[in-house]
């Protein structure tokens, strides 16, 4: 099964976006060609550029209080396992202590290095971080790869804390829902909320299956149009589509 996942407010899309860039700094940073290298420097410039543009830390530590407030209040409830209960919480205080122990904005030790800063500009030109434009940093690309995987672990660890909190958020929001089978006939399929609330969908689809959803909602309605994947232009599919649709909110 493939997993799409369409998120439903601001705060979720930035978790989500997030969420990518640090799996690809953390995937590309424990390789050891060079340009594996250049990638996981880009996508932690991405997260930067994300850093720069809203207050991770006080957006998510009020997030991970919301959902220890809510947990707590589950201490009472006999279908909820108290050691897993308990496993969560701890997990969650150790999020917050850790987010809290950043000093400063998130992200300042990056933007305190010149020399990172320097190719960070550089590498919004097309092209712009080529040997010629950067000799130092072609130095550093064929530099031994133990010291270059240190450096880059160095420069990601602080922001470190900040993947542990969304990534708990985001695993308690997967968690939260129940998949329900539907049937979108003719590759179309909508859905009326009638006062239905979520944070965000996931669609299920067999792997096999030669299309992609698009997804449009608002507070009254769900439209998913399955278009299919070849060359040219996308089309709406022809064929029913079955798919699992799962709302999940916290």
């Amino acid at each position: 099964m493939i997993c799409y996942e369409y998120p439903l407010s601001e705060r979720v899309r930035t978790l989500l976006r997030l969420e990518d860039m640090f799996d690809k700094v953390r995937y590309f940073a424990i390789q050891e060609d060079g340009r594996q290298h250049h990638a996981a420097l880009l996508a932690l410039f991405e997260i930067l550029e994300v850093a720069n543009r809203a207050d991770l830390k006080s957006d998510l530590l009020q997030e991970l209080e919301r959902q220890r407030h809510g947990l707590e209040l589950l201490r009472s409830n006999p279908a909820i396992s108290e050691q897993r209960l308990n496993q969560v919480l701890d997990e969650i205080a150790n999020c917050i202590a850790d987010i809290h122990a950043i000093p400063g904005k998130l992200g300042q030790h990056l933007r305190d290095n010149e020399w990172l800063m320097a190719i960070k500009q550089r590498t919004n030109i097309p092209g712009g971080a080529c040997e010629f434009d950067l000799p130092a940093y072609h130095y550093w690309l064929h530099l031994p790869v133990m010291r270059r995987q240190e450096e880059i672990g160095e420069w990601l660890t602080p922001m470190l804390p900040i993947y542990d909190g969304l990534s708990v958020v985001l695993k308690l929001l997967r968690e939260s829902g129940k998949p329900a089978h539907h049937i979108a006939f003719g590759g179309a399929f909508q859905q009326m909320l009638a006062g239905k609330s979520a944070q965000m969908l996931q669609i299920n689809l067999r792997r096999e299956l030669p299309c992609a959803p698009e997804i449009s909602a608002n507070k009254y309605a769900l439209n998913i149009r399955f278009m299919s994947l070849g060359k040219g232009r996308p089309r709406l599919c022809e064929s029913d589509v079955e798919f699992e649709l799962t709302f999940c909110n916290l």
